[in-house]
C-alpha cells in the first residue's frame, strides 16, 4: 500500500497560488474569483517582476527608436 500512497501524492495538484486553498476547476488555476483578481490586481500594480542584472545587456533606446522609425519608411 506504500506504493499506492506515493502514487497518489504525486498526482496531486498544486494549490491556489494566491491563498494556497485546494485549485477549483472553475476558476483554474486559482480557487475562487477573488483570488483571480487579486492576483489579477497585482499584474497591474506591477508587484510581480522579473529581476534583471546590472550586468545584463541592455539595447540603447534611441537605437530602437531609429530602426523602427526606418522600418517604418521601408528602408530595412
Amino acid at each position: 500500500m506504500e506504493v499506492s500512497a506515493k502514487v497518489n501524492e504525486t498526482k496531486r495538484e498544486p494549490a491556489c497560488p494566491t491563498c494556497r486553498a485546494p485549485r477549483s476547476p472553475r476558476f483554474r488555476p486559482f480557487c475562487s474569483a477573488r483570488c483571480a483578481d487579486v492576483d489579477l490586481q497585482r499584474w497591474l500594480q506591477n508587484r510581480y517582476a522579473i529581476p534583471v542584472g546590472e550586468d545584463e545587456e541592455r539595447p540603447d533606446p534611441t537605437e530602437i527608436a531609429e530602426v523602427a522609425r526606418q522600418r517604418s519608411q521601408g528602408l530595412l
